[in-house]
């Protein structure tokens, strides 16, 4: 049975998704339920095809099983990640493989989402639809060509999706990117888990704020020297502890 979803909605989170799962039972389902939701679907059964089709067809999003035939989930999605006409394709893993260390190393090689077997179709949809929205939030504030925002030594600049940190470019995930920009914008404020899955994720409910600590893990570690910029507020969340010079800074950006 389908979810229930009007025309248009559906039509604003139509996408190119390639699944790729070596289960017929498992890909038949998914098949079914993102059409049912309006998305066009393609379907690879193991890695090199799916990192084939990926590379040729350009997909909006993967919806990428770990255990695969020629070619393991994690490689795929390594050399998607590595590949800078590839790496902002978004990639949701489904797997049998749950334990929160899997789920860990998922997202460190660059996955934006994690679902584990047996698995809600409903919730599925609702991710991929949560990351599509993530993802395409982002090219709209591309299109609005919004000025750069500077605090202390983190210049962004959301037109061109990219940050610097002094001088030097980040190379971060789309999530990173919007997750980094948030905790910026609201400096010094600090911001909950669940706020942080609500506006960087997209997701209604807190469906697993283990998700969010990873994240920040990921992007601590990108910042290097800069890592204790982002605190941790005990029981609390995040926040982005504002440089000392750049305290006075209008915490507008300019647009």
């Amino acid at each position: 049975m389908t979810i229930p979803s009007s025309p248009t909605a559906a039509a604003a989170v139509a996408a190119r998704v390639l699944l790729v799962d070596d289960e017929p039972d498992v890909a038949d389902l998914v098949r079914y339920r993102l059409q049912g939701a309006g998305h066009e679907v393609m379907v690879a059964s193991d890695g090199l095809t799916a990192l084939r089709l990926a590379r040729e067809r350009r997909p909006d999003l993967l919806v990428l099983d770990l255990m695969l035939p020629q070619m393991s989930g994690q490689e795929v999605c390594r050399q998607l990640k590595s590949d800078p006409e590839t790496a902002s394709i978004p990639i949701i893993m489904l797997t049998a493989r749950g334990q929160p260390a899997e789920r860990i190393a998922g997202l460190e090689i660059g996955a934006d989402d994690y679902v584990t077997k047996p698995f809600s179709p409903r919730e599925l949809l609702l991710r991929v639809g949560a990351v599509l929205r993530r993802v395409r939030a982002g090219e709209g504030s591309g299109a609005r060509r919004e000025a750069a925002l500077e605090v202390g030594e983190f210049q962004i600049d959301k037109g061109a999706f990219e940050v610097r940190l002094a001088g030097r470019r980040l190379e971060l995930t789309t999530t990173e990117f919007k997750l980094l920009c948030l905790l910026i914008e609201r400096r010094g404020q600090t911001q909950s888990r669940e706020r942080l899955l609500s506006d960087v994720w997209g997701y209604e409910n807190a469906i697993d704020t283990r998700t969010v600590d990873t994240h920040v893990r990921r992007l601590r570690e990108k910042l290097g020297p800069h890592a204790a910029s982002i605190e941790t507020s005990r029981g609390a969340g995040y926040r982005f502890r504002v440089p000392a010079a750049a305290e006075t800074d209008d915490p507008s950006p300019t647009v």
